[in-house]
């Protein structure tokens, strides 16, 4: 009789123990079948002035243009043959009118051909001349197709010494023979001086590639495994002006810049589709619209972190979470629980994501039990629907995108501290704080939209 009764209260406690862990089966609420990943692009808008030292510009001419700038060998149209030779290394100036002065050192070498034809009777002498002196140019400035161009008009032709020859023992001045000849070699030397510029500041191959550059994404955080990326759709320039011994100009590039969660995207650029848009005013500041896309599958392994060592209890029973998946639904957020513990299953609750400004952590406000697993949980776990509880797994519901803005803040900024995309091209400025606009839901991501100010400057130093 006493081992019965032993008996019996060990398979009272078996039945007792088992009932403390219950298992629940709540219906899943499906997700939303569509498959793309789709969001409101908003674009952004970087200003880019631009600074070219006419040092610099006058550099390239001088290796562009050397030696012989013009010869004629003809002497029968006009008894003379002209070679034109650079002298010395070009000098650029910038005058008051906002124009590029221009000073040629030149050597000149003449071949001319005096006598007389009559009678069929032809007695010539040729006699050569070596002269030097200085060549006047202005130009004006432009940017056309990418280039910036110069229209250049010969002011005047200095020489040292004035043009004459001997003949029967006499010096006789042959300015007036000279001077002239200029209109055969006036137009050669303008088109010389305007084709070294035109050559030495094509900037849209370096434009292109500073580009490409800046568009392969980058990674931000590690941990987070965070990148970011900007997509160039417009280049936006104003025309160029002459300024204290600088060409400037105006850049603006309108952009698509998002922070993607996971492995590492692709970039997006693409250089022929980038078009050069000529506009008569810049703004000055940059206007940063940055899109932060978390996949419910990389925020689902982050919030997972949050629950790891967390117990969630009402007394003495307690459970655990060990797993979590999320998705989208009629604009709301479900989040699945996989619970361990006083109760076992999955349960489901919806909430709508929000922003803390302050902790800089996505979380889901209204957070609760969908219908089907409230009404569950009221039969076998009511301890669950507790305020107090549902509110602990509210505060481990939040994904901090802090890291994710402070890395994308450092990443912007280290391309404002002489950051030099490529050799003599040096960007500088400053960077505001990054604001929080809005978040979407898409199929597959939280998207949140944010933005920064700040400002861009380009010098071109040593081209």
């Amino acid at each position: 009789m006493y081992k019965l009764i032993q008996l019996s209260l060990f398979i009272s406690i078996i039945f007792s123990s088992c009932s403390t862990s219950k298992k629940i089966a709540a219906l899943k609420p499906e997700p939303d079948d569509a498959e793309s990943l789709v969001y409101d692009h908003t674009s952004s808008f970087i200003s880019l002035p631009v600074t070219i030292k006419l040092k610099d510009v006058e550099n390239q001419i001088n290796k562009t243009l050397n030696g012989l700038i013009y010869e004629d060998s003809n002497i029968e149209d006009d008894n003379l043959m002209i070679k034109v030779w650079k002298l010395a290394p070009i000098v650029l100036l910038n005058n008051q009118e906002g124009k590029i002065n221009t000073i040629l050192p030149l050597k000149a070498v003449i071949q001319y051909r005096y006598g007389i034809n009559k009678f069929g009777v032809s007695m010539y002498d040729t006699r050569e001349i070596n002269l030097n002196g200085k060549v006047n140019l202005v130009s004006n400035v432009g940017l056309t197709n990418w280039k910036i161009n110069t229209q250049t008009e010969l002011k005047s032709l200095d020489w040292n010494e004035s043009p004459s020859i001997v003949i029967a023992g006499k010096d006789i001045s042959i300015t007036y023979l000279i001077n002239p000849a200029l209109k055969y070699f006036k137009s050669d030397i303008e088109k010389n001086i305007d084709d070294a510029i035109k050559k030495s500041l094509d900037f849209k191959p370096n434009v292109l590639e500073a580009l490409e550059k800046i568009s392969i994404p980058t990674e931000m955080s590690a941990e987070y495994e965070s990148w970011l990326r900007i997509v160039p759709v417009e280049l936006y320039v104003t025309d160029a002006l002459l300024k204290n011994g600088s060409i400037k100009l105006d850049m603006g590039l309108k952009c698509y810049i998002e922070t993607l969660i996971g492995q590492k995207p692709e970039s997006k650029f693409d250089k022929d589709k980038i078009v050069l848009k000529p506009v008569a005013k810049m703004p000055d500041k940059i206007t940063a619209n940055i899109v932060a896309v978390s996949t419910y599958k990389d925020a689902t392994r982050i919030m997972l972190k949050n629950f790891q060592g967390q117990e969630f209890s009402s007394g003495k029973k307690k459970v655990t979470v060990k797993n979590l998946d999320l998705w989208h639904k009629d604009g709301k957020m479900v989040i699945a629980l996989d619970l361990m513990g006083s109760i076992n299953g999955i349960v489901y609750l919806t909430g709508y994501p929000q922003y803390n400004e302050t902790t800089k952590e996505i979380y889901f406000d209204r957070l609760n039990y969908v219908l089907d697993t409230k009404d569950r949980l009221v039969k076998s776990a009511s301890w669950l629907l507790s305020a107090v509880v549902l509110l602990k797994i509210q505060e481990s519901c939040r994904y901090s995108i802090q890291p994710n803005l402070d890395e994308g803040k450092q990443q912007m900024v280290k391309y404002t501290q002489n950051y030099s995309p490529m050799p003599g091209v040096f960007i500088n400025g400053n960077i505001g704080d990054i604001k929080f606009e809005k978040i979407q839901l898409t199929n597959k991501a939280i998207v949140a939209f944010l933005t920064i100010n700040g400002k861009l400057s380009v010098a071109i130093d040593g081209l």
